[in-house]
């Protein structure tokens, strides 16, 4: 305020000239046109308060006309712009120019306009400079590089960015052309380019990097030619205007060498590797020194080392690379890989020291190779940054790098002459430290940025993820495949049947242990239970299912069923399994509880030299016949275990003794590269060249039809057959009479004389036969026969007739007269036990014979049987 004389002589208050502060008036619309906000601007400009307009029509704040032209222009559209007439609040029009935003709905908020208009021209404000003035600063003062250039390609004036860049001043250029101000070839190029926006009237554009010692089409620099026109339009110079987007083109780079890692890193589960990827592809786009220094190597499937909670930490390099020229470089390595040391170039392991001596570590300014233990110490920016959980950057001059350097002989080298900047970062995946990778740079002048910290931790990231995969894979292995050995058959049982080779093979890709699995299973009267199967899928969850599919083969083998009905139990043991699982694990390739399982299940009886076999979608079993023929035998194809409701039956061929039979799993024939025939040729092949061993067999079967790990997991069992002789069995027909017993009684000690067998086991063996025919005799139905079975350090008594009833063991009471029979022979026997048989049933007993009692193979003929 200022005092003005009145005309009474006295001064009186008066309002200043300065104008109000600029402000904006703003208002917001809904979509039906209702005034939903107001602002003080808006009051100001139009005598509203919020009260008298929010809420009513924007139609009554415009004269008629220019309303519905603006409501014309608008629709449709997301803006506007241009002059409409406002009615003030008195009445009175008032054109303003408007600009409008539409705004897309938010959430719960609907679409509406944002109207705003400038109360208070900034052109009338006295604080604004003049628009010449303004337009002066701009050029000179902008931080873009900007110069100007008359018609005959002279310099005329240029702007403190063209100055910075080329360290000289505008009187020093002013009347020089571009070129003999900064010779070059991207020099020539722009001249070229200006005298081309002279002729033709047009912008033209071109990367270049204009500094000291020339113009250079390199490092992100986008540069325009624009001509300059007078009023009349004609072209009276040019102006060269370059603007500096090196941060744009460091970020692309950092996203495509980010992109490039993805595929280069973790192309395999070997830890060395992996980080040797990580340190190629740091160097030399992100640094001029790569290292990965790991924890600790774990042995395959084991743990990776823990960091400790305080004190030093021993880590072991397994990575390094350096460019050729890199200081902390002499030897002139550019990568040291693998758990040993690199050679030199002499010839000799370690790395060069300058006197030519070797040894790792020799030289104080040479970094640690791969394979050498580093022992960090607790208070060194590596054990910090592990502590710390995240990555850090120091430079050359930075205290706790230049104490680490004194303090600890292998860190020397970050001391090297051009090593100025470096990056360590923890290598974590899963909340677990693995390691740290250490970056430097010296050759390159730039020293890393926030920016390139953040990718050398996504790098590190990437390959903790693949090292932590690959531990992980590495223990489910070893897990899986010790679960896999421990539920395959540790020893084959002794038995004299079959001679017996088999051979176990994990598959080699990366979908792991599979459910393969053999078995060999002694039975009743000297028979042999032969089996292999393959539970659908891959890892710990097939191994799993694989034991309890086959715990559940041997638990039915034991109650002496048929092959084909065997299956059939099998078959609704793994509905169920499916049933309680309630299907496949997400993400894997396996079944449920092993739906889609093969099995083979084939008895041998060397008596009769019988083979019965059934098979649930398994391949059938090849056999070699003494003179060398091999085929396939034709057995009836069933459905795969868990689909239920099919049938299964059964093949039953007579085999010569000394036939092969070779039983597998299909990995054995679905090889990579040959299909299945050619496979079968090759099989085929190695089981007609004869052998005496097994395992030549074997072993010949798979080198002949394997180049290569399998793909899926093989089981092979190979099984020569045997026959009985006459000598060995002993077959008595009898009465249903008890004073037979007696009689059986006779005719066992003779046949057991017959054998060379002591008089305890023939005392035994009298008792067993007592209470199996008098059971007979009492329960049972006629025809009653006794067989008597000499073979393999064992003797086998049976009985048999026709009736279906199952003899079961009870405890007598004390005044019992009966119910002690099958409890005797419990404990006279080592195996007793039950099978049916398509006319009634079978009781038999095992007895192991002392090895002093061989089986005997003379020819004196089988005591006469007794009707």
């Amino acid at each position: 305020m200022e005092r003005l004389p009145t005309p009474a002589g006295q001064q009186a208050d008066i309002p200043d000239a300065s104008p109000a502060p600029a402000c904006t008036a703003t208002a917001t619309i809904s979509e039906q046109g209702i005034v939903t906000g107001w602002s003080e601007g808006a009051r100001d400009l139009l005598g509203y308060t919020p009260a008298q307009i929010v809420g009513h029509p924007a139609a009554r704040l415009l004269a008629d006309s220019t309303g519905a032209q603006a409501r014309r222009e608008t629709a449709g559209r997301e803006r506007f712009s241009g002059q409409v007439t406002l009615l003030h609040r008195d009445g009175h029009r008032l054109p303003r120019n408007l600009l409008a935003h539409r705004r897309a709905p938010q959430g719960p908020r609907p679409a509406e306009w944002l109207v705003v208009s400038a109360v208070t021209a900034v052109s009338a404000s006295p604080r604004t400079p003049d628009s010449q003035d303004l337009r002066e600063w701009v050029f000179s003062q902008s931080p873009c590089i900007l110069a100007v250039f008359d018609t005959d390609l002279r310099l005329v004036t240029a702007n403190t960015g063209m100055e910075s860049a080329l360290l000289l001043t505008e009187e020093q250029m002013r009347g020089l052309r571009l070129p003999e101000i900064t010779p070059g070839p991207a020099s020539e190029e722009a001249e070229t380019k200006m005298r081309r926006a002279l002729e033709s009237g047009q912008t033209q554009h071109m990367q270049a990097y204009l500094h000291p010692t020339g113009v250079s089409a390199q490092r992100g620099w986008s540069t325009s030619l624009a001509p300059l026109k007078d009023p009349g339009g004609q072209v009276r110079a040019v102006c060269l205007a370059a603007h500096h987007r090196q941060q744009e083109h460091l970020a692309r780079q950092r996203m495509l060498l980010l992109n490039d890692a993805g595929a280069r890193i973790g192309t395999t589960s070997d830890t060395q590797r992996t980080v040797q990827e990580l340190a190629d592809v740091a160097v030399p786009r992100l640094a001029d020194f790569a290292a990965v220094d790991l924890l600790d190597s774990p042995r395959r499937g084991g743990e990776p080392a823990r960091l400790p909670p305080s004190g030093p930490i021993t880590m072991r390099r397994s990575a390094l690379r350096t460019t050729p020229d890199t200081p902390s470089n002499p030897t002139g390595h550019t990568d040291y890989t693998g758990p040993t040391s690199p050679t030199s170039h002499d010839g000799r392991t370690g790395p060069t020291s300058h006197d030519g001596h070797t040894g790792h570590g020799t030289h104080p300014a040479s970094p640690p190779a791969a394979g050498e233990k580093i022992l960090y110490p607790e208070l060194s920016p590596v054990a910090r940054c592990l502590a710390q959980g995240h990555g850090a950057l120091y430079t050359a001059d930075d205290p706790a790098l230049t104490r680490w350097a004194a303090d600890d002989p292998t860190a020397a080298w970050t001391r090297q002459p051009g090593t100025h900047s470096l990056m360590v970062v923890p290598m974590r995946a899963h909340g677990t430290t693995l390691g740290v990778a250490l970056f430097a740079r010296s050759h390159r002048p730039e020293p890393f940025e926030a920016d390139d910290l953040w990718l050398a931790e996504e790098l590190t990231a990437q390959t903790a993820v693949h090292l932590h995969n690959a531990h992980r894979h590495a223990r489910e292995h070893t897990t899986t495949m010790t679960l896999q050995r421990s539920l395959l058959p540790q020893t084959l049982p002794d038995q004299g049947a079959l001679d017996i080779a088999t051979r176990y093979l994990p598959a080699g890709s990366k979908a792991g242990v599979g459910g393969d699995w053999f078995d060999v299973i002694p039975l009743s009267g000297a028979r042999v239970a032969l089996v292999v199967g393959d539970v659908v899928g891959h890892g710990i969850r097939a191994s799993a299912t694989m034991g309890r599919v086959r715990t559940a083969v041997r638990t039915l083998a034991d109650v002496d069923l048929p092959p084909d009905e065997l299956l059939t139990y099998l078959d609704d043991l793994v509905i169920h399994l499916a049933a309680d699982e309630g299907g496949g694990a997400e993400g894997t390739t396996e079944t449920a509880a092993g739906i889609g399982t093969t099995c083979l299940y084939a008895v041998y009886d060397p008596v009769t030299r019988h083979c019965t076999i059934a098979r649930a979608g398994h391949p059938p079993p090849a056999v070699v016949t003494p003179d060398g023929n091999v085929r396939f035998l034709n057995v009836p194809a069933g459905p795969p275990l868990g689909l239920g409701g099919l049938p299964f039956e059964t093949l039953e061929t007579q085999l010569p003794e000394g036939t092969l039979l070779a039983l597998y799993t299909d990995g054995l024939l679905q090889a990579r590269d040959h299909d299945i025939d050619e496979g079968l040729d090759k099989m085929f092949q190695a089981l007609a060249r004869p052998a005496h061993n097994l395992d030549t067999v074997c072993d010949r079967i798979l080198t002949t039809t394997l180049t290569h790990r399998p793909d899926d997991d093989i089981a092979l069992l190979i099984a020569r057959t045997h026959a009985l002789h006459t000598n060995q069995i002993a077959t008595f027909n009898l009465p249903p009479h008890p004073a037979i017993v007696a009689q059986a009684r006779q005719h066992t000690t003779t046949q057991l004389t017959t054998w060379h067998l002591d008089d305890t086991t023939t005392y035994t063996t009298q008792l067993i036969v007592s209470e199996l025919l008098t059971n007979a005799i009492r329960y049972g139905r006629p025809p009653i026969q006794l067989r008597l079975i000499h073979h393999n350090h064992t003797l086998t008594t049976e009985v048999s007739d026709t009736s279906n009833t199952t003899p079961h063991m009870r405890r007598a009471r004390t005044y019992d007269e009966g119910g002690r029979g099958l409890l005797l022979i419990a404990q006279l026997a080592q195996r007793w036990g039950t099978r049916h048989t398509p006319t009634g049933k079978t009781v038999w007993t095992e007895q192991t014979l002392t090895p002093n009692q061989p089986p005997t193979h003379t020819p004196d003929p089988p005591a006469p049987a007794t009707d």
